[in-house]
């Protein structure tokens, strides 16, 4: 009994400490903390620790309030405001021993103010920019009282058919893995426990970006040699980056879930990774296992589940009904439930909520007038980083950057689409506080010029699919339909268009369309767009696409026809204000692609770092008898890292420091980069490494390293890259990782098709 009033005076003085004018004395250490409050919970204290609840029509807040004083739920997400979460806090601080909630959402690239989809943020290239946008999101979010975000998402994505490529960073294992690291630096801080700091849960583990077919919640059937060497990386960076959480991904590995499966839970993620954190399950993924077919009931999908390793079940009631009857018929340990117990408080350690419950929510009185005020938004960081990530593919006769003082004519049903610029989960961004690119090209013009719009079409002429993106909307419509003809539109249109003396063309998909859920068998524009597109190359005028999409567009007709086209993804709160910095030439567009563009879905999957084959087609040689689609151009549209500029870059031929490396030794490999153009811009020098001889099949070049340089017009730099023997490592058929000696190329370029190289011999 003298422990346990010895921890309620710890837990009381914590719980008040935000009302204190100093810092409250350090807690003991986080083992010996967790594990004292631990002998002092009941079964079920125990097992409410393990439920994290989602508020919505199925838990009312009142139920809920009651349910936390009880001790029955550890954490929930959907909540995001002070006053909404303060109050389920107070009911925290009335249960029996006052352990403190956490309060969960899906901040995946922005709070209130939302920044470029993550595929936009990799474009970037820019280490910086893409680690502002997760500061700025951690600040934000950790304001409105949040304590953890189920982000970043790193699965590679090598199918853009999945709707969820727009949620990712992209194709390439070394270039996604080095974002890990930033974003859960950026969300963490220095250290969890920091009122301005949000715990990052990576997700989704594992290997959700290879669902079949890319169809999402769909099957993964993967060589082992694959995942450790491809798909696995980028889970590992963000654990050893010190991510707090995991969020376990619903497809199943190899025939067994993920939420089942002991080998990715236990012995690659606990013991061979050494992760000490929180493991989640995704939203309900315990139920399914039913469905899967792994379990029988929900009896054995609960048992199935704790015994791999999840600590937390998302929305899902199974912990709570069937963990005590399990127990008890011996079916699972109480070190089951424990272990999952001792994780879900660790976290709230690390957060700091022992230390102090409100550290996040902060006073009453304190609380924002209007959560939504515009002085709480971080425009600026916003609109720099959102022109980072525009990644310009074509400029025919230097069409780009558009005269102010022309006449200018906007169409399309994306030109005035402040929702969808904000691309999917959009946290807590608002619509009306997004600026469309009508608005942005409005303001950029000023007083210079007139700008004309005309609609010119729908997103879609299938009903069906506007049935289908509007379903989950409950607050309004997410597509709306102009009622008129498409006929009349395009008419509308091309008279605009023959008055302009050069035509922008919003157009791509609305946000819905690259989604969770959202996957495609057509990754055209769709045919309501191509019909106006069509009718604006008639017109003879030029003709400037700007895209907007979650994903790679099949776009090869767009690219014959456009005099310009400009990548821009879903470009976040300042889209249009960014995209037109870009169009007017105020800012020199500097993206690269993360994600190579296929020609057609036939040829998907492609990606730049696939393996050598025995029959290489080679292109300006006869195609019989090669590794090829003999009715298509054999290659990308837009190859991984491609990506232009206003002004023009020469690389010099490569220097390397020696052509022999000895396994602790160090090469230097070195280019001049000249910006020969008449503007100052930005480019990323790639550095790509290619293992000639191994003892298995290796990729015809992989990513090692990068520099993003800026160069005044006429300047040029010598760029450096040190290579040494963990460049050449890899995982080979036993799983070592390993380098072998031999011969291997090197290969440095402004994309990862026009490269120069040179080569060296391991020793």
């Amino acid at each position: 009994m003298k422990k346990l009033c010895l921890l309620g005076l710890a837990i009381g003085l914590a719980s008040h400490s935000v009302l204190a004018d100093t810092q409250p004395a350090p807690l003991q250490s986080k083992d010996a903390f967790v594990s004292n409050l631990l002998k002092q919970m009941t079964l079920d204290e125990k097992i409410g620790q393990l439920r994290l609840i989602s508020i919505g029509p199925e838990m009312p807040r009142e139920l809920i309030r009651k349910e936390i004083a009880a001790g029955n739920i550890g954490g929930t997400f959907n909540s995001i405001t002070r006053p909404e979460n303060r109050p389920m806090q107070d009911a925290a601080m009335r249960s029996r021993l006052k352990i403190p909630m956490f309060f969960a959402y899906d901040v995946i690239h922005g709070h209130r103010t939302i920044f470029p989809i993550p595929l936009a943020l990799a474009s970037s290239w820019d280490m910086d920019a893409i680690g502002l946008s997760g500061r700025v999101a951690a600040k934000e979010a950790a304001a409105d009282s949040l304590d953890l975000t189920f982000a970043p998402m790193v699965d590679i994505s090598r199918d853009p058919r999945w709707g969820r490529t727009s949620e990712g960073f992209g194709e390439d294992t070394y270039l996604v893995s080095r974002i890990a690291k930033v974003m859960v630096k950026a969300y963490q801080g220095s250290g969890l426990i920091g009122a301005d700091n949000i715990m990052a849960s990576v997700k989704h583990f594992a290997l959700y970006g290879a669902v079949e077919g890319g169809r999402d919640y769909n099957t993964v059937d993967m060589s082992p040699v694959k995942m450790y060497q491809d798909y696995l990386p980028p889970y590992r960076a963000a654990i050893d980056a010190g991510a707090g959480g995991v969020m376990v991904a619903l497809n199943s590995i190899n025939g067994i879930p993920a939420t089942a499966n002991l080998w990715l839970m236990q012995d690659l993620l606990r013991k061979e990774w050494g992760f000490k954190g929180l493991a989640v399950s995704d939203h309900g993924a315990i139920f399914e296992l039913i469905k899967h077919g792994v379990a029988r009931d929900g009896r054995e999908a609960a048992k199935l589940a704790i015994k791999a390793g999840i600590d937390m079940s998302m929305n899902d009631t199974l912990y709570g009904k069937e963990l005590p009857g399990l127990l008890k018929s011996g079916e699972i340990q109480q070190s089951d439930i424990d272990n999952a117990v001792r994780e879900v408080l660790g976290a709230k350690f690390d957060m700091g909520l022992f230390r102090d419950p409100y550290l996040r929510i902060g006073k009453a009185e304190n609380d924002p007038a209007d959560p939504y005020a515009e002085d709480r938004l971080h425009r600026a960081e916003a609109r720099d980083v959102a022109r980072r990530s525009l990644v310009l593919l074509e400029n025919k006769n230097q069409t780009l950057p558009l005269s102010k003082s022309a006449k200018i004519v906007l169409v399309g049903p994306l030109a005035k689409a402040p929702i969808d610029m904000m691309g999917s989960w959009a946290a807590a961004g608002k619509p009306a506080q997004s600026v469309s690119l009508f608005d942005g090209m409005t303001r950029a013009l000023g007083d210079q010029a007139k700008l004309t719009y005309a609609r010119g079409a729908n997103i879609t002429s299938d009903k069906n699919v506007v049935g289908y993106l509007n379903f989950l909307n409950f607050d309004a419509p997410e597509v709306v339909d102009d009622p008129r003809s498409a006929q009349v539109m395009i008419d509308e249109a091309v008279k605009a268009a023959q008055q302009a003396d050069v035509v922008v063309a919003a157009v791509g998909e609305s946000r819905g369309m690259s989604h969770e859920s959202s996957s495609r068998t057509d990754l055209n524009i769709p045919s309501s767009q191509r019909d106006l597109i069509n009718a604006l190359k008639a017109t003879g005028k030029p003709l400037v696409l700007v895209l907007m999409n979650g994903r790679p567009l099949t776009i090869s007709h767009e690219k014959e026809q456009a005099d310009a086209i400009l990548e821009t993804w879903f470009s976040g709160t300042e889209g249009g204000n960014a995209i037109s910095d870009v169009l007017f030439g105020d800012y020199n567009p500097s993206g690269k692609l993360p994600i190579s563009f296929p020609r057609s879905v036939g040829q998907i999957p492609t990606y730049y770092n696939h393996l050598s084959i025995g029959r290489p087609f080679t292109p300006g040689k006869p195609g019989n008898y090669t590794s090829q689609y003999f009715d298509e151009t054999t290659g990308p549209l837009y190859p991984f890292g491609y990506g232009l500029s206003y002004t023009d870059f020469s690389l010099s031929d490569m220097a390397l420091s020696s052509t022999t490396l000895n396994k602790t030794g160090k090469i230097d490999a070195s280019v001049t980069v000249k910006n020969t153009g008449k503007r100052d811009g930005e480019t990323v020098v790639q550095l790509y490494i290619q293992d000639v001889t191994g003892s298995m099949i290796r990729p015809i070049k992989e990513l090692k390293n990068f520099q993003k340089i800026m160069l005044k017009a006429g300047e040029q730099h010598v760029v450096h890259f040190t290579i040494d023997e963990d460049d050449l490592k890899f995982y080979n058929t036993q799983l070592k990782y390993a380098a072998e000696p031999g011969k291997f190329n090197v290969q440095i370029g402004l994309d990862s098709e026009n490269v120069t190289q040179q080569s060296f011999e391991l020793l």
